[in-house]
């Protein structure tokens, strides 16, 4: 804009004193008017006139105002998506939560005796329950879990990992940086696709503490592949006194093969195999909030609780809440409340049925849409190389980039994906009560 219609454009006090203007919060109505007489400057032409910048300031004012967190229908068919916060929380863990924040709780006191309690008890005796494991402590993500299990048994030493679990964990973290992180020294070993455990062997030294295992939860290595099982690794362990530390990742509790799935490493299966220490993540197959889990010996658990990093590490009322009921399900054997397990579950039929419901009901809308068969993943570093048969409801829009893009800042977004030049709803990971929602949503960004 040139210099003589920058100087047509209305001043910031000027703007403030509109009525469009003057019920906001003063904060973010100074904000939204700096912001867009700046972009104004920026642009070529004539300045708009004094009403339509207003009208503009007062837009951006309200999307100031609106959470940044908002409620988002999954239609990507990843049932972990990441962007999307991964694990759905099933009602009574989120049921649990609300009330952990909303209200007081009894978080850290006992009860019977009135004194000071432990906010990880009843998280403890349900995962010891549920894997049989000697002890479990509980921290804010799996990456936390794995650098303070390093950092207690190995700061100061060496952790041999093989080369082919040496993987990015997402966000451009590698586990190489973790283990240096938590002050041990990496110790590569094998090759990228075959490792065995005489490479184990032959690595060991006076100053190695830890056998670090990593499930390479986000790929697969195929083919001319090796790796010792964690049976192997803990004979090595018990061979020279070290601990062995099983990253699994995705934190499954249950048999995925029910469902048609390849087997996923479980807790379980780590722990019988002779782990010393397991961690595990509690946003991804457990179905549960964002958490560190590790499970295993009591007195390697001990040392990891008396850590001062545990402190910082430590997960706060509302996961402690969260946690806690989803594990209850599990106890209860009613998992297939969890979204992340009932989404594993749903079946072609199931997921068929609720796109011709959605489709017909765009059609009765005038809106253009056909039921075709898709592909969705489980995502969030789960069953990696897995691909679900999945049904999608296909919206073939003439610009289709602009659709997608209404269909996401609606007031309540909906999240597809678009692909061979149309807009895909896939239906595995919408729920039924979500339906009239991604209705509305449609119609309103195909007029």
């Amino acid at each position: 804009m040139a210099q003589s219609e920058r100087r047509r454009l209305p001043s910031v006090h000027a703007l403030l004193e509109h009525a469009a203007l003057t019920d906001l919060p003063r904060p973010i109505a100074l904000r939204a008017v700096r912001e867009t007489l700046d972009r104004l400057r920026k642009n070529d032409g004539a300045p708009p006139k004094d009403e339509e910048i207003v009208e503009i300031a007062a837009e951006r004012a309200a999307s100031l105002l609106k959470p940044s967190f908002q409620s988002a229908v999954n239609a990507t068919g990843t049932i972990l998506n990441t962007g999307l916060g991964r694990a759905r929380l099933a009602k009574s863990a989120a049921e649990a939560a609300a009330r952990a924040a909303g209200e007081h709780t009894t978080l850290e006191i006992d009860l019977e005796s009135g004194t000071r309690g432990d906010r990880q008890k009843a998280l403890r005796r349900l995962l010891c329950d549920l894997t049989g494991a000697e002890s479990a402590y509980v921290v804010n993500n799996n990456a936390a879990a794995v650098l303070l299990a390093i950092h207690t048994l190995a700061q100061g030493r060496e952790v041999l990992l093989s080369r082919g679990q040496s993987v990015e964990i997402g966000g451009s973290f590698r586990m190489p940086d973790v283990v240096r992180a938590a002050g041990a020294t990496l110790v590569d070993v094998g090759c990228t696709n075959k490792t065995r455990t005489t490479d184990y062997e032959v690595a060991c030294s006076t100053n190695t503490a830890v056998l670090l295992r990593c499930h390479p939860s986000n790929f697969a290595l195929v083919g001319f592949v090796e790796e010792p099982t964690v049976e192997e690794l803990a004979d090595v362990a018990a061979r020279h006194g070290l601990a062995l530390v099983d990253d699994v990742g995705s934190g499954c509790l249950i048999d995925t093969t029910k469902f048609g799935l390849p087997h996923e490493p479980t807790l379980i299966d780590s722990l019988r195999g002779g782990a010393h220490l397991v961690t595990a993540s509690g946003d991804k197959l457990l179905g549960g909030p964002q958490a560190g889990i590790i499970l295993g010996n009591l007195e390697l658990i001990s040392r990891i609780a008396r850590n001062p990093l545990a402190r910082v590490l430590r997960v706060d009322k509302v996961t402690c809440a969260a946690l806690e009921a989803t594990l209850k399900l599990y106890q209860s054997g009613r998992e297939s409340e969890i979204p992340t397990i009932r989404y594993l579950a749903r079946t072609e039929a199931e997921i068929s049925s609720l796109a011709s419901k959605l489709a017909q009901k765009l059609k009765r809308a005038g809106v253009a849409a056909e039921v075709t068969e898709g592909w969705c993943e489980p995502g969030g570093g789960s069953l990696p190389g897995v691909r679900l048969p999945s049904r999608r409801v296909t919206l073939r829009a003439k610009h289709v980039d602009d659709f997608a893009k209404k269909l996401r800042l609606g007031p309540h977004p909906v999240i597809g994906y678009t692909e061979g030049g149309a807009h895909h709803l896939d239906m595995r990971t919408v729920e039924p009560e979500e339906i009239p929602i991604v209705e509305r949503a449609v119609a309103e960004a195909w007029s």
